[in-house]
Order: structure tokens, then C-alpha cells, then sequence
């Protein structure tokens, strides 16, 4: 009989080497808005949804935009002048068309660092032309606590 004295084998789990993906983290039940929306449904829905922007896609769903708090403002400052209460004005007058987007396959830590660069807080994530997500500066940071330390 042979005895070992290697003593009690420690197994250790296999680091996860998978990166950590935009696809995993960003939200996908969006609010979006129409370009022959209104502003004031659009000041609404934020209201209500408690969010800052939207992406603004067509008939077929394609993004062709993307309309903030800051966006609506201009209307704002329109009807003060003309003293009205209302927002009549259109989405596709307010929106930003040149809309930056990302990649759901795009790492985590990448999207990070376009967040930084370009100090933007959401972006609209599109796969083969389609929308199929938002990814906010706040998913990014809710998502790294939830990380271990082996995912890194």
C-alpha cells in the first residue's frame, strides 16, 4: 500500500475567460420615438419613464436618430418666447441624426473607454443595421460590481 503525502488536492475553478460583452448588460424593453413625434409626447415619456433620451427610429425601425433632454430644451426656449405652453414641435427637428452607436459584441471595458472619450451618456447598440439595444454610462457602471474577480 502506497501512501501519498501530497496531502488534499485544491481544485481550482477555471478562470472565466470570456470577456464581458455589451450584449450581456445593455437594456433592450426601449422607449423610442417616432421623428413625426412631438415634443411634448416626447417630454412626457421621459417624464413618466424616468429617462433622459431615446432612440428615434423610422417605419421600418431603422435608427435614424436619437432625442435627449437637452434636445427638447430647444423647444422649450421656443415657447417661452412665443409664450406658448405647449411643445408642438417635431422630433426630427431636434434630434441628433449623427448618432454614435456601438456593437453588442464590443467588451465592457471598451465601451467604457468611449464613454470616457466621448462623454456621451447613452448609446444606441445596432447589430446588421437593426436596433437592438441601449447601452447608458448607468448600465456600464451597475454592471462591474456585479463582476468577480475572476472574470477580469
Amino acid at each position: 500500500m502506497v501512501k501519498s503525502f501530497q496531502g488534499v488536492r485544491v481544485v481550482e475553478s477555471k478562470k472565466s475567460t470570456a470577456p464581458i460583452l455589451v450584449k450581456d448588460h445593455m437594456s433592450t424593453n426601449l422607449v423610442t420615438f417616432k421623428p413625426s413625434d412631438s415634443i411634448d409626447h416626447v417630454l412626457d415619456m421621459l417624464t413618466k419613464r424616468k429617462i433622459s433620451g431615446a432612440p428615434v427610429v423610422d417605419n421600418l425601425g431603422h435608427l435614424v436618430g436619437i432625442i435627449s433632454e437637452v434636445d427638447c430644451l430647444k423647444e422649450i426656449i421656443k415657447g417661452k418666447y412665443s409664450n406658448t405652453p405647449k411643445f408642438p414641435g417635431l422630433v426630427e427637428e431636434h434630434m441628433t441624426k449623427d448618432v454614435i452607436t456601438m456593437s453588442p459584441d464590443m467588451t465592457l471595458f471598451d465601451a467604457a473607454q468611449k464613454f470616457l472619450e466621448l462623454k456621451i451618456r447613452r448609446f444606441p447598440v445596432l447589430q446588421d443595421g437593426f436596433l437592438v439595444g441601449q447601452i447608458s454610462l448607468s448600465d456600464v457602471i451597475r454592471a462591474f460590481p456585479k463582476l468577480q474577480a475572476t472574470t477580469w
